[in-house]
Order: structure tokens, then sequence, then C-alpha cells
């Protein structure tokens, strides 16, 4: 019986030893990521609204709720800059030549959608319209620890990070 024992022991001590932990690994296959977009094709536009809910305001809301634990990033589509996509991470703040701030671009979100908003001085000025129309939005969506180790303010090192490709960007409506 001891002999049995000492065997079983053995073939599970290498059955349990061939396991591995894939966070030892360079790729994480636990962390999942969601990005939407508002493309091109379905540009926002913020304009003053007699809803002060909707005034400047957008809301996207999650085709499902996310997880308590995960955490909402938005980048907004800045141009290009030696042919690569410029995203620049919110909250982001515009101020005037004197160095006062003039506007920003904010955002809150819940379980259920996020609110993109712009809020500042004389938003209808003319000067501003560059910052309120035909603007594109990126949502990405990952769980707090992931956001917690990783460069946020980074929209090529957030997906690269989670390995994500162009192609998986869920189109959106705003």
């Amino acid at each position: 019986m001891k002999k049995i024992l000492t065997l079983f022991a053995v073939v599970g001590l290498l059955a349990f030893s061939g396991c591995s932990d894939d966070d030892n690994d360079n790729v994480d296959y636990d962390t999942v990521g969601t990005v939407y977009e508002n493309t091109s094709n379905n540009y926002y536009n913020f304009n003053p609204s007699s809803n002060p809910l909707n005034n400047f305001r957008v809301r996207f809301v999650f085709p499902q709720r996310i997880l308590d634990s995960d955490v909402v990033l938005v980048y907004r589509y800045a141009g290009v800059d030696s042919d690569r996509d410029v995203w620049e991470f919110l909250p982001e703040t515009h101020y005037l030549n004197n160095g006062t701030r003039n506007f920003s671009y904010d955002f809150t979100f819940s379980d259920s959608f996020v609110d993109i908003y712009l809020n500042g001085n004389s938003l209808t000025d003319p000067e501003l319209d560059d910052y309120r129309f035909n603007q594109i939005f990126r949502i990405v969506v990952v769980p707090a620890d992931f956001a917690a180790s990783v460069n946020k303010s980074n929209y090529l090192d957030v997906v690269d990070k989670l390995n994500l490709k162009e192609s998986q960007i869920q189109e959106i409506k705003l």
C-alpha cells in the first residue's frame, strides 16, 4: 500500500510540475480589452442643446454591461504625425495664448455607458470649430489591474499590450 501511495505521489508531482503560469510569459492571455470607435463615417459634433444633460455631450451605451472591475479609457483622434494616427488621452485641456484654460474634453462612465463632454469658456466661439466638429473617439474597456500597469496616456502602448489589431475595433454610432 505504501508503494502505491508513493507511486501516486510521484505521478502527481510530475503532472503538476508540468503546469505553467502564463503570467510568466510575455503575453497575457487573461486580459481582455475592447475598443470602440465612431469612425470618420460617423463624426461627432459637440453642439449646444436646450437639454442641459446633452449640452456639448455625447453618450455611448455599451452593447453589454461592463464588469465593475473594468476601467474605461477614452482617446480623441488628433490627426496624423509621421504617417501615424495621433490619439490624445482624455481628459484633455486646451489653453489660451495667455496660459488660462479655455476648454477641456472629459468623460465619465458607468457599467452601462460613457459620456464624453466638452466644457469651458465660449464653447460656440468659431475658433473652437476644429475641436467641436468632426470628432472621432476611441473608447477602450480594460480590467482595472491592467489599467494600473500600462501607460494609459499612450494609446498605441495600450492596444499593443492588449494585443489588439485595427480589425478588432468595433464601430459605434455616437
